[in-house]
């Protein structure tokens, strides 16, 4: 059996993966915080994301393609207050998501971890 097709891990990569494109996008928003007129994206939550990926099949090409499960930032509604220039980057919201991210970051990677390490050891292999 070959432990990467998993469903476990499968998740875990998928979480991974969106944990990264959160960063790439609050990152972005950081970097255009003095930007005028520049409004904050966030993504979906991760279960709308996995649920998405999780939908019908499509069984006939006339059917609409749904999204695939693709990760798309949309723009942050929670994003109320507007500097002068129309700017609505919060730097202190935007460094708590990044910290929160990053906790999940690492909570993910170390079940990806841990779980690699049964196989591991079922395999009668050291780490």
């Amino acid at each position: 059996m070959d432990p990467t097709r998993s469903p476990t891990i499968a998740l875990a990569e998928r979480r991974i993966a969106w944990l990264e494109e959160r960063q790439r996008v609050l990152a972005q928003n950081i970097a255009n915080a003095d930007t005028p007129g520049y409004q904050p994206r966030d993504l979906d939550d991760f279960r709308k994301s996995l649920a998405g990926a999780f939908g019908l099949a499509r069984t006939s090409e006339l059917h609409v393609a749904g999204s695939g499960g693709a990760v798309r930032a949309r723009l942050d509604r929670a994003a109320a207050d507007r500097a002068p220039n129309g700017n609505a980057v919060s730097l202190d919201r935007e460094a708590m998501r990044v910290a929160d991210t990053d906790t999940a970051h690492a909570l993910a990677t170390g079940l990806y971890r841990r779980w690699m390490g049964l196989f591991r050891t079922a395999l009668g292999r050291s780490q």
